[in-house]
């Protein structure tokens, strides 16, 4: 089977960009292939530098892998951190590509915009990356719309890997769904944490509506065009059309009624992570991590005979 490979930050809780984008993809598509799922705890080590808040997110994020319907027994679910072999493979990627390279990284760039420390780790995130996705011949990478570069920074590491020591690395393609490409929050930007702006995922019923409740609509429109956005991830377009001629300039009715649709998707998912034990997400990823480890393992013999540090 080919493989299929994705991975979240445990830097905060997940929302509903992370599910939209990434989780519900990956779960869609785990049945066609051999299915991995990381825990990207080391990525997450570019801004959060609170040791107790990383050990609850990374219990809490596989919670939510698992809530959200990915299967431990068809998935490699593990932390970044148990396979060491993602680490020592970014180094030596990092030394095939160039400064001026990494520099042209528009994630990069758009957080130390924002004013986001400029730290070596957060420079070098996308031999990381790299190295997490070309560590398991993974052929397809579910990613948001903003995160395809990676997938061809990822390409680039391979590339300039195969061209110096021999064809070694497959070279993965991203997997992006054109209507989730970019998920909106609630100030119509991208859903993201950095932003502020996001829509628990597996928040109370309250704090989901306060959230919704939120957007920032334009009140001179007609139809709330933000609320429309978000309301277009869980209904047709011509189910949305009837609803939205109905309650015209009724913005409240209808941010009720993505209030209700969203809960309708995500309280079977939040009483299904209720019932998860931080034991068995240890175990889960006790076991998910030997399974990487045997593959990644054996990926970097390869490797270190093709470079020259075997003897």
């Amino acid at each position: 089977m080919k493989r299929l490979l994705t991975g979240l930050q445990p830097s905060g809780a997940l929302h509903l960009g992370n599910w939209v984008g990434a989780l519900k993809p990956f779960v869609e598509l785990s049945r066609e292939y051999e299915s991995f799922l990381m825990i990207v705890d080391y990525h997450a080590l570019t801004t959060l530098k609170e040791p107790e808040a990383l050990r609850e997110n990374i219990l809490g994020i596989a919670k939510d892998y698992i809530a959200a319907g990915a299967d431990p027994e068809k998935s490699t679910i593990f932390k970044q951190s148990d396979v060491p072999e993602h680490t020592e493979l970014a180094w030596i990627f990092q030394c095939l590509v160039t400064v001026p390279f990494l520099q042209q990284a528009h994630a990069y760039k758009d957080k130390v915009a924002k004013g986001l420390e400029a730290n070596a780790g957060l420079f070098a995130y996308p031999m990381l990356m790299a190295a997490d996705i070309l560590l398991y011949d993974t052929d397809i990478v579910p990613v948001g719309q903003d995160q395809r570069q990676h997938i061809e920074y990822a390409r680039e590491a391979a590339a300039k890997f195969n061209n110096t020591y021999g064809e070694l690395f497959r070279e993965p393609k991203e997997h992006i769904l054109d209507s989730v490409a970019t998920v909106p929050g609630t100030d119509g930007q991208k859903m993201s944490k950095s932003y502020k702006n996001t829509i628990p995922l597996f928040g109370t019923k309250d704090e989901i509506a306060k959230a919704v409740m939120s957007i920032i609509t334009d009140s001179k429109a007609e139809s709330p065009e933000n609320v429309y956005n978000i309301h277009s991830l869980f209904r047709t377009r011509s189910e949305l059309s009837e609803l939205y001629k109905a309650n015209k300039g009724k913005y409240q009715a209808l941010k009720g009624a993505l209030i209700e649709d969203i809960e309708a998707v995500v309280a079977p998912m939040r009483e299904r992570r209720d019932s998860i034990s931080d034991d068995d997400v240890r175990r889960i990823l006790k076991e998910g991590s030997e399974r990487a480890r045997a593959i990644a393992g054996s990926k970097m013999n390869d490797v270190r005979r093709a470079i020259g540090v075997t003897i």
